[in-house]
This record gives structure tokens, C-alpha cells and sequence, in this order.
């Protein structure tokens, strides 16, 4: 079953983010909305969005500033919409890493067509550039083998999941729920042996390999993510 696209909308008018929200998920997205610049950071570091549509003038952290954060973390297509339709603008936000731009008022068919569009060429640079690599890890996409240094090691599907999906957003923290529901495609009701139990085979397995490094680091109260220097 093909995984469905998630995407959050970071705008702090109700009546703009339930209109997006309403319509992105009717044209079968699963959909977050944000209502704040800081809900909105705290979202992408928290949790794997494949778009994000993002409002500039927000409450507590504006949309630039947002911007220019997550691009340290996140390469996830963003789309921005805003009411200002200055050609300065939006050239300066399209060099901190916007990938499109829409002027408010806006027609719902053009949104879903300018995400799908996003989305397409998203979906397109990951099957070109399908290696993902940390530390000593190369993860390829097509093949499914994973290598530690020059070692190929045996994963089962799950766990090739859960390092698949750390080493596409490196540096987010994954909840035990974000996790479950990412891999798994299903509501967490919180018991959390699952993922702890493929967490704990993925690390055996890579220490087996590699005793002298560590890659995956418990982040106390919070969760799971690769591990930072």
C-alpha cells in the first residue's frame, strides 16, 4: 500500500487554514494545520511532512525565520502564501529555500495543483538521487541494502523503515507515536513495545557492525533520532 502524502499548513488565520485543510484532504492528503510560527517550527522538527504550506506573517516566529531554520534539517518542498506580492519578496524567500509561491486571494484548484506539482518533483529528486548516507551508513532506495562502512547488513522491513526515515530527516526527534505512525500507517493507542523492540534490534544490529560508533540516540521524554556530535 502506497504511503500517503502528509502536509501541514502553518497559517494563523482559522478560517484560511481550515479552507486548505479541508480541501488538501479531500484531494486525499493527510493533513496537520498550524496555527503559530513556533507550533509550526516545533511541528517539522518533530515529525516527517512530505510539504508544508507556509503563511510568512505569524504570530511568535514568522515564516522566514521558520524558513531559514528548517532548511538546516529538513529538504521537504515548501510553498508559501502570503499576501504580499512583491517580486523582492518573493525572491528573497525563494533563496532561503521556498520552492513556490502564492499571493492571497488564491483559487483551492491551483493549490492542489501546485502541490501535487511540488510533490511530483519531490517524489522525482529522491528516485534520482536515491542514496541516503550517515556517518558510515549508505542507504539505497532502490536496492533496499544497507551498508555499514563495507559491510551489507540484514534488515527486516521495519527496521529498514525506521533508518530509512531517520536518515531522511536527520536531526528531528520522532516521537514513539510519530514513528508508529509513520511506519506502521496506523493510530498510536500508546503501547509502545513495537517500536521500542525494532529500535533495539536496528541498534544490535548496527553496533554489531560498527561497536566503536553510535548512531541512534533516545532522546529523553521526547523520543528517538540519529545521533548528534
Amino acid at each position: 500500500m502506497q504511503a500517503v502524502n502528509k502536509i501541514l499548513v502553518i497559517e494563523d488565520q482559522e478560517d484560511v487554514n481550515h479552507l486548505l485543510a479541508e480541501a488538501l484532504n479531500t484531494a486525499g492528503y493527510r493533513v496537520k494545520s498550524a496555527y503559530t510560527g513556533l507550533e509550526g517550527i516545533q511541528e517539522i522538527q518533530t515529525n516527517a511532512y512530505d510539504l508544508i504550506l507556509l503563511d510568512i506573517m505569524l504570530p511568535y516566529k514568522s515564516g522566514d525565520e521558520i524558513l531559514r531554520e528548517m532548511r538546516t534539517f529538513s529538504d521537504a518542498p515548501v510553498i508559501i502564501i502570503s499576501a504580499k506580492d512583491m517580486v523582492g519578496v518573493k525572491i528573497d524567500l525563494l533563496r532561503l529555500g521556498a520552492d513556490d509561491y502564492m499571493t492571497k486571494p488564491f483559487d483551492l484548484g491551483e493549490v492542489i495543483a501546485r502541490v501535487e506539482s511540488n510533490l511530483r518533483r519531490s517524489h522525482r529528486q529522491i528516485q534520482e538521487n536515491p542514496i541516503q548516507t550517515y556517518k558510515n551508513i549508505t542507504l539505497d532506495e532502490r536496492t533496499k541494502r544497507v551498508c555499514v562502512s563495507d559491510s551489507e547488513i540484514e534488515l527486516t522491513a521495519t527496521e529498514y523503515m525506521i533508518l530509512e526515515l531517520l536518515m531522511k530527516h536527520t536531526g528531528k526527534v520522532f516521537t514513539k507515536a510519530n514513528l508508529y505512525e509513520s511506519i506502521w500507517q496506523d493510530e498510536y493507542l500508546g503501547d509502545d513495545n513495537a517500536v521500542k523492540t525494532h529500535i533495539s534490534n536496528l541498534r544490535s544490529k548496527l553496533k554489531k557492525v560498527s561497536p566503536d560508533e553510535q548512531y541512534i540516540e533516545t532522546v529523553w521524554g521526547l523520543g528517538y533520532r540519529l545521533y548528534q556530535e
